[in-house]
């Protein structure tokens, strides 16, 4: 069962947010850059190529999210969902380069503090209008990004995050200067470019095993497992693997049922569960195995413990009627499979039965009968054999 695309609404909101954002950059960039050398504020330059360069990564997460959008194709039968962690790890790793150049640079500023020329006002209106422009488009990319989990837009909310403090960093280190401590500009910028290092580490390393695909959470784990063995039927849940692609978690389990159900009802059962998970919004493909007992740890079955198929079966079952009625008995075979053994169900019609009781040949000595023949195979795989009549002749 597969829920794993988002809704073309959430699409919209995801692309509308970015846009605006990349409108914001284009004009704060243009606008620090020409005030930074008009007013002798390279600090205010320096940011002001840093809200250029979040165009890039504007623009990289609109092509991301188009990409992230499509639905399974013969490539990619899983969708694109991976793309977007690829492009968060990306993004990530943006951010930290971003921070380690904003650490140079200070280092750089703190070093030659003393040979800059003093910035003057208009230098202190523009890193405010940028604080609040930065964190206003933080925080509503943040939202959206929320609403729709988008790892990939939340890790471009904080790469706005990244500008606004950049610019608090300007305006610290240029108040900070016409008071006269040139080098406060230098020790602040420092202090953020730690801040942005961590960010950027977090949303890269998260996505990252999501790439790898590591399991979710333990906790979440347990309480899948709790949703399911609440569904009527279901005697336990194993071989639970879990792994995460895009904002979707990808399941398979195996569950076990009642040896004696059929298979449309094992099968009914394993939708309900299916159905019950996928209440969770975060769950998006599921494969499930329906199991009469439990196979955990058992991946392949020894030689000796191989068991008969059904034509096997089926071969001796006709071999032993045809010994002791010179002709073909109809009937009706149920197989139960469990890792060691089978169980048969021999269903016979009323009047073939009757027949048979007529002629001394009775439930039970039928049924010891058929274990003799099917004993002769060498290998102890026989259960239990319910024998009755019910079928029609």
């Amino acid at each position: 069962m597969d829920v794993m695309q988002r809704t073309e609404q959430e699409n919209k909101a995801a692309n509308k947010v970015t846009w605006i954002g990349a409108a914001v950059n284009a004009v704060l960039g243009l606008l620090k850059i020409i005030l930074g050398l008009l007013f002798h504020s390279a600090a205010l330059v320096a940011d002001g190529i840093h809200s250029l360069s979040d165009l890039i990564t504007d623009v990289m997460v609109v092509l991301i999210l188009k990409i992230s959008a499509k639905g399974p194709d013969e490539d990619h039968p899983w969708g694109h969902g991976h793309f977007e962690a690829l492009g968060t790890v990306i993004l990530g790793s943006i951010l930290i380069a971003v921070a380690g150049a904003m650490a140079y640079d200070s280092t750089l500023n703190l070093i030659e503090a003393s040979e800059l020329l003093l910035p003057e006002w208009p230098v202190l209106v523009i890193a405010a209008l940028s604080i609040a422009a930065k964190e206003w488009i933080y925080r509503y990319t943040l939202q959206i990004g929320k609403q729709i989990d988008s790892a990939l837009l939340i890790a471009n909310a904080w790469h706005s995050r990244t500008d606004a403090l950049s610019s608090i960093v300007v305006f610290i280190g240029v108040a900070g200067a016409m008071a006269g401590f040139i080098w406060l500009d230098a020790v602040a910028a420092m202090i953020v470019a730690a801040m942005v290092a961590k960010i950027g580490w977090d949303l890269s390393w998260s996505n990252l095993k999501q790439l790898l695909g590591t399991s979710i959470p333990k906790e979440d784990i347990n309480r899948y497992k709790e949703q399911i063995l609440s569904i009527e039927g279901i005697i336990n849940v194993h071989s639970f693997k879990t792994r995460t692609m895009g904002n979707k978690h990808v399941m398979e389990l195996h569950i076990q049922v009642a040896p004696h159900l059929s298979a449309s009802e094992g099968h009914y059962i394993g939708n309900k569960a299916c159905q019950r998970l996928q209440d969770n919004q975060e769950i998006g493909h599921i494969i499930f195995h329906i199991d009469t007992y439990d196979d955990e740890g058992l991946d392949t079955l020894a030689p000796e413990t191989a068991l008969p198929s059904r034509g096997e079966i089926t071969l001796s079952i006709d071999h032993f009627f045809n010994s002791i009625c010179q002709e073909a008995v109809p009937y009706q075979l149920s197989l139960y499979y469990y890792d060691r053994h089978i169980d048969l169900e021999i269903l016979l019609s009323l009047e073939q039965l009757q027949f048979l009781r007529q002629n001394g040949l009775d439930e039970a000595t039928l049924v010891d009968g058929l274990k003799i023949e099917l004993a002769k195979s060498g290998t102890p795989w026989l259960g239990t054999i319910y024998l009755a009549g019910g079928i029609k002749q």
